[in-house]
């Protein structure tokens, strides 16, 4: 039984990765696809949504968001994906349109047209979901679940405590983790336990296609990039965390992560904490849990079904784009 999903990026190294694993995942029935200001700019992160959906030979409906955060200013991470939001990889021109559907219109008809209630994985901050359910919250009624990456339990990329997707727009992430939609969260906690080693990439080079080629180079640059940056651990040089397949893998192979189901609510306004996932483990606040917070992933079959994604993926490209330019 098909499962019917709306990808809610901005592509970014690892939503790359994340949208190569939910293409040749057949019990995913991908309805939509719409894009975050995020990783990049919003001209950037559509444009790269629709340049890697060319070159994987995949049509599907692109529709951007918003420009902005809710209410504060954007800030991008290109010192992690580079200027372009890919590192160094060109991927052809896109060879079909941009939606002519606002991402919040997109959302909206898609989410109430469908016969069945819609998953909605959501690998950028939440700025476009956050505005859809303040205008339209009767979507909620026909939204299965969030399976979100961001956020953390213990410790941020951002800040100490703060991971980028919510610390980039808090408001639209209270927002929505204030919706009563369940979520689960992939945050830092697991994110970073869900990392490709040195053999696992020999293992994705030994493949020895275009496409392999094209994705360790998208993660060389990626751990290069991310090892000056603060907050990560010394043997991020080595070990790739693709966070963001996180969010896809949960959908398709759920049985694969552990995690608790508790209250979690969103700093808005800390000077020190704004974008804080503030999780009570402990139970000391008086409200009802609404997030499943991941915090233990199986890496070796992670690892194998990403694998066996990336082997899969060669059928989807043939006939299709299959060159890629390096800058």
């Amino acid at each position: 039984m098909s499962i019917p999903v709306i990808i809610d990026c901005d592509p970014g190294i690892d939503d790359v990765m994340a949208l190569l694993l939910a293409f040749v995942r057949p019990e995913l029935d991908i309805r939509l696809i719409t894009t975050e200001a995020g990783n990049q700019t919003q001209d950037k992160t559509a444009y790269n949504a629709r340049s890697f959906l060319s070159y994987m030979n995949q049509e599907i409906e692109v529709a951007r968001g918003l420009e902005q955060p809710l209410f504060v200013n954007l800030e991008v991470a290109d010192d992690v994906h580079g200027e372009s939001g890919l590192g160094d990889v060109i991927f052809p021109e896109p060879n079909f349109a941009e939606s002519d559907r606002t991402a919040i219109n997109a959302l909206y008809e898609t989410i109430m047209t469908s016969d069945e209630p819609i998953v909605l994985i959501a690998t950028g901050p939440l700025t476009n979901i956050g505005a859809l359910l303040l205008a339209h919250p009767e979507v909620k009624e026909n939204i299965r679940y969030i399976s979100f990456m961001g956020g953390a339990a213990v410790g941020g990329n951002m800040s100490p405590t703060a991971e980028f997707n919510v610390y980039v727009d808090p408001h639209a992430a209270d927002v929505v983790f204030r919706s009563g939609i369940p979520i689960v969260m992939s945050g830092l906690d697991v994110t970073h336990k869900a990392f490709l080693d040195e053999q696992d990439l020999k293992r994705i080079e030994a493949i020895g296609t275009d496409l392999t080629t094209t994705l360790v180079e998208l993660m060389t640059f990626y751990t290069k990039a991310a090892t000056q940056t603060a907050f990560h651990e010394e043997n991020f040089a080595t070990n790739v965390r693709l966070h963001d397949l996180c969010a896809v893998g949960y959908v398709v192979e759920p049985e694969l992560f552990q995690g608790d189901d508790c209250y979690v609510a969103i700093e808005t306004q800390g000077e020190l904490t704004k974008g804080t996932t503030v999780v009570d483990y402990a139970q000391s606040l008086p409200h009802a849990k609404n997030v499943h917070v991941l915090h233990t992933v199986n890496r070796e079959k992670f690892v194998d079904m990403f694998i066996d994604a990336i082997k899969n993926a060669e059928q989807l490209i043939k006939g299709g784009h299959s060159h890629v330019e390096k800058n």
